[in-house]
Formats: structure tokens, C-alpha cells, sequence
């Protein structure tokens, strides 16, 4: 009995499962045809409750009780950042996952789930699945067929856990690193959101729905504070922040998320114009809109009224996450007053509906488990160090002391990133801000080292630099502690004290020095930028550093072009672009090779 067999028998015996019944066929499931006209057919079918039930997204985290997934017919459940089932493994997910499904296919009309995910670079929320570069170094190597395989891959690690669809690409277009979500981005130009957004759409719709999010210029707040206000005309919203969309769209985008922060000073969740005549009208977008986590609250107004505003708004599925049956009782009090027309409701649910049924979703409702075996596997590794040496940026390299030799009599290590998964993936990873330490199997720099070197010996480490004396090269690591949104926000962007005196001490000692900065933005680098020999930017690369090493020994040589331009100090941000007066340390498409 293969592993899917054995939990579809246990789904049996505890009742869980129409698999089990005597007549499999299910009299109220949409017959083959075209999607518009399955559509129709279940809409004709559907109560007022059940059609609230489809534009309702509830965190697992959140449930009362499970049965509520078939008492309310959810639509749609989430996990949000860390937000995992006891067992974080590949096939912890899939149990939970296939449980879920089951109570939704107890419902009168057996409408499957989609479950979503921030799955942003890789699998983040499972140990043990592969972490990809973010986004901003995707963006460095300026290679769509990459993205796409990226994505791809990434995908099928999630439909091997049983989910259906990722919260992603972030088709942010960032003007001001200050932003603690720059690294989600692929970098400052709407041309670089035009050409990778399309390419990580088709890579995620091969098995899963993705979401382009966050509609619209989240990236272009004023001083780049998360969820403010992205004070322009709509002239410069439209050449900035709009084209990423509509390319995503014409790629076939299935949901679009809609951003916590203000255009003028009006939040984007209540922007009738920019989500139902621009997006749904101008641009074609035939998917549907889901809200980000619990935004509606942050709306002006009573419950009601927030709730009001943003279905008429043009808000198709709404991320409660928690309150969800104060939700649908309001929501549908509205309809019963005439506040919300019944053709918004029914716009709403046939776009979910719709999405449902092309995912395939009726007819394979649970987890494929050929896929779960293949979360983490090594194939996937070796697509994730490809994105890694494709993403890394070499910003100096004075004397050409890069490549480094694999027969380097003593490479000196230090830096509190050297041996630091956690800090390698940076936010999003395990849980929802990251953290330092070994949170998820991978191979850290200074492994990736060791491995590259003609014995083991010739390699010394030390965090704090010392012992650097006599060796022939140093290689320093140093960066930002992983963060997230709200939390990532920084007014100044230096690098720390103690990463300044380590990078000092070694270049002290008498040792060529090579600094490796891990960081989800440019950082400040006027204290050490003349105490570097080589300067790599390897940005968030996740949990192949072989792909590091890669670069740094000559078996590849770096490709990275810079998709941020990197300022001189703090006073130059906010440097972009095309800005009239543009005088960075490095600008824009800068990168060296050897």
C-alpha cells in the first residue's frame, strides 16, 4: 500500500473521505466541460452561505474546530508565516493538508479547498525543503528561463505538501531600500518586474495558482515605510508600479493580493478605482483578489462598514484570518440589506470557482504523493545553487585576487554569517521574520568552503576574525539579522559595529580580504569598503552556499548584475534609475566578472 492509499483508508474508517462510498461519482460536482458553464452549474446550485463560505480565508492557526471548514464551506484556509502543522516535515504538511480536504468535500456541494501559502523562495515554511535566493537576486541575474525553473521547481515542493497555491511573486517595484520587504522585490525598474514577474507565473502555474502581490506601488511609499503611503500622480503609478501587473496578467496570473499600504492617502483595500475599473476592466484580470492578512480592520470605519467597502471595492476572497465567523455573519447581513449587491457576491465566488476547477482541484482533490518525496531533494538543490552563482554580484575585486585557488595554503574564515543558515535565507524562512542558526537543513558558507579546498586543514575559522595572522587569504561574512515585514524597517542602513571591527581585524593581520555581505538590500559601506580586496554581494541565497563557493574559487564565473542601485551614504537614499541627479558607488546593472 503506497503512502497515499494508506491515508485515504484511514480517511475511510473515520468518515472523512467520498472516496469510500459505494458510488464514487458525486451528483453535485460540476460535469466535464468548459470552466464558464461548471461555473454557472455550481453558482445555480449554491445558497447566500455558501457563496460567503468561498470569499472566506481562515488561518489554520485559527480554527475553533476543524468541522468548521465543513459547517462555513471555507473556501480557502492559509498558513501564515510559521503557521505549521506539529510535524514540519514534507509529509506532516500532506496529512494535514489531505484532513482538511476532507472536511471540505463533507459539504453539501464537495467544492475542494485552495490552500495558500508565502511560499516567496522555495518552500519557506517546511523544514527540509529547498530555499532559494529572494527575489532581489533573482532579479541580478537578469534570466527569465532561471526564474521560471525556479518557480517550477518551487512549485512542485508544494504541491508535494498538498498545497495548492503561493502568495507570490512580489511584483513590488522598490524605490527606497529602507523598506524591510526590498528583498522580496526583484529591484528598482518596472522593467525588471515585466520580465521576471511573467516568467515566475508560468514557472508556479504548472502545478499551483501563484498571486502577484501587492497591488499597487507598495514599493513607492513614502520613505519606504512598510504599509504607508505611495504618495504620486497616476501618470507616475502607471509607469512605475502598473506594468508588472498587467504583464502578469497576460501570463495568466490566477489571483492578485491587494496591499496593505494607501495611494494618497487612501487605502488600496477601498480603491474601487484601481481594483474593479483598472485592474478587473482596463487590464482583463480575470482571477480573483484576495486581501492581505486581516486588512480590512485597518479600514475607516465600524465592521460593517470596512467589510462594505472593500467587496464593493472590487475584494473577492478576504483573509480574515481569525474572526472569520463574525465575517460571514456581516457579510451576509449586508447582502440581506441591499449594502453589497448579489452580483458582487456572485462576480466574487464564480472567479474562485473558476481558479478551482483549472487547478484540477474536483477531480484530485488530495496530495500527490509522488511529489512529497521529492521536497528537498538533491535535483531541486542543484537548481537552487544554480540561482545562487547566477545572483551573486561582484563589486570589487582589487588586484584580482578572485578567484581564490582551490589549493590556497590558508583561507582564514570569520564573520558571524560564515556558518549561519538562518542567515543565509534571511525573513520568511521556518517562520515569519527568519532567524539565525540552523533552522532548516542546507550547507553554510563555511561548509561550502571547506569543500571547495584541497583539505579541510586549510581552512581556519574564527566568528570574532582573530587568528588570521599568517594565512594566505581571508574571507569575511557579515550582514543583516533575517527580518520581515514592519520589523525590517530601517532608517539607517550600515553596517553593524561588530561586523565593521571583524572585517578590520582581519585586514589588520596582514591577510588579502575577502568580504561576502549577506543582505536583503544595499547596505552603507563607506567603513569598509577601503579594507576590502573583493567585495561579493550575495544577498539572501538561501541554503545552497555551494553556489557561493562557486564564484568564489573560478568553477563559475559571476554574472550578477546589481538590480538596485548602491548608494554612496544614508543622504543619497532614496537613488534610482534614471534619477536627475544619479551619482551612486555602484550603479544600477553594475557588475564585475573575472
Amino acid at each position: 500500500m503506497n503512502a497515499w492509499s494508506h491515508i485515504a483508508a484511514v480517511l475511510c474508517l473515520v468518515g472523512l473521505s467520498p472516496a469510500c462510498k459505494d458510488d464514487p461519482a458525486n451528483p453535485t460536482a460540476p460535469a466535464p466541460g468548459d470552466v464558464a458553464g461548471r461555473v454557472a452549474e455550481l453558482l445555480r446550485q449554491m445558497t447566500l452561505d455558501e457563496k460567503i463560505g468561498q470569499m472566506t480565508q481562515v488561518d489554520r492557526g485559527f480554527l475553533e474546530q476543524e468541522s468548521d471548514i465543513r459547517d462555513y464551506a471555507f473556501g480557502s484556509l492559509l498558513s501564515g508565516g510559521g503557521s505549521a502543522p506539529p510535524n514540519n516535515s514534507p509529509a506532516g504538511w500532506a496529512d494535514m493538508y489531505d484532513r482538511y480536504q476532507a472536511y471540505a468535500l463533507q459539504t453539501r456541494l464537495k467544492i475542494p479547498l485552495l490552500y495558500g501559502i508565502d511560499a516567496v523562495h522555495g518552500h519557506n515554511n517546511v523544514r527540509g525543503a529547498v530555499i532559494f535566493p529572494h527575489n532581489i537576486g533573482l532579479g541580478c541575474t537578469r534570466d527569465v528561463d532561471l526564474v521560471e525553473r525556479v518557480s517550477r521547481t518551487t512549485a512542485d515542493e508544494v504541491a508535494g505538501t498538498g498545497i495548492d497555491w503561493t502568495f507570490s511573486p512580489c511584483v513590488a517595484v522598490v524605490r527606497d531600500e529602507r523598506w524591510g520587504r526590498t528583498y522580496e522585490g526583484f529591484g528598482e525598474t518596472p522593467e525588471l518586474a515585466v520580465q521576471m514577474s511573467p516568467a515566475a507565473v508560468r514557472g508556479y502555474q504548472t502545478r499551483i495558482l501563484a498571486c502577484a502581490k501587492h497591488y499597487v506601488a507598495d514599493g513607492g511609499t513614502q520613505g519606504g515605510v512598510d504599509q504607508g503611503d505611495a504618495q504620486m500622480d497616476e501618470a507616475r503609478l502607471r509607469a512605475l508600479h502598473l506594468p508588472g501587473y498587467e504583464a502578469a496578467i497576460q501570463a495568466g496570473v490566477g489571483s492578485i493580493m491587494v496591499s496593505f499600504s494607501s495611494w494618497n492617502g487612501q487605502k488600496m483595500h477601498a480603491q474601487t478605482y484601481l481594483l474593479t475599473t483598472v485592474l478587473k476592466g482596463e487590464l482583463g484580470f480575470k482571477g480573483f483578489l484576495i486581501s492581505d492578512w486581516g486588512a480590512l480592520d485597518q479600514l475607516p470605519g465600524t465592521y460593517d462598514q470596512q467589510v462594505e467597502t472593500a467587496i464593493n471595492a472590487g475584494l473577492d476572497m478576504i483573509m480574515v484570518p481569525q474572526r472569520y465567523r463574525q465575517f460571514i455573519a456581516t457579510l451576509k447581513q449586508l447582502v440581506q440589506q441591499g449594502r453589497v449587491p448579489q452580483s458582487r457576491i456572485d462576480d466574487a465566488v464564480q472567479r474562485i470557482l473558476g481558479r478551482k476547477i483549472e487547478l484540477g482541484l474536483f477531480e484530485k482533490p488530495f496530495t500527490d504523493r509522488s511529489l512529497t518525496g521529492t521536497v528537498g531533494s538533491q535535483s531541486h538543490r542543484e537548481t537552487a545553487r544554480e540561482a545562487v552563482r547566477r545572483s551573486i554580484v561582484l563589486l570589487k575585486n582589487q588586484g584580482g585576487i578572485l578567484p581564490l585557488p582551490h589549493d590556497s595554503r590558508r583561507i582564514h574564515v570569520a564573520g558571524r554569517g560564515a556558518s549561519d543558515i538562518g542567515m543565509q535565507c534571511g525573513g520568511w524562512t521556518i517562520s515569519w521574520q527568519g532567524n539565525t542558526g540552523a533552522i532548516t537543513p542546507g550547507t553554510t558558507i563555511l561548509e561550502a568552503i571547506r569543500a571547495s579546498v584541497f583539505g579541510s586543514d586549510s581552512v581556519t575559522y574564527e566568528e570574532d576574525g582573530s587568528g588570521a595572522e599568517g594565512a594566505t587569504f581571508g574571507v569575511v561574512v557579515i550582514g543583516e539579522t533575517p527580518y520581515a515585514e514592519g520589523s525590517g524597517d530601517r532608517t539607517d542602513l550600515s553596517i553593524s559595529a561588530d561586523d565593521i571591527a571583524i572585517v578590520k581585524k582581519v585586514k589588520a593581520a596582514g591577510v588579502p580580504t575577502v568580504v561576502i555581505l549577506l543582505s536583503g538590500r544595499p547596505m552603507i559601506l563607506e567603513d569598509i569598503i577601503a579594507d576590502c580586496d573583493a567585495l561579493i554581494a550575495a544577498w539572501l541565497p538561501g541554503t545552497e552556499a555551494l553556489g557561493v563557493t562557486d564564484v568564489l574559487f573560478g568553477d563559475y564565473q559571476p554574472t550578477g548584475k546589481l538590480s538596485h542601485s548602491w548608494p554612496r551614504g544614508m543622504g543619497q537614499i532614496p537613488i534610482n534609475h534614471g534619477d536627475a541627479s544619479y551619482d551612486p558607488l555602484f550603479p544600477y546593472g553594475f557588475g564585475l566578472t573575472y
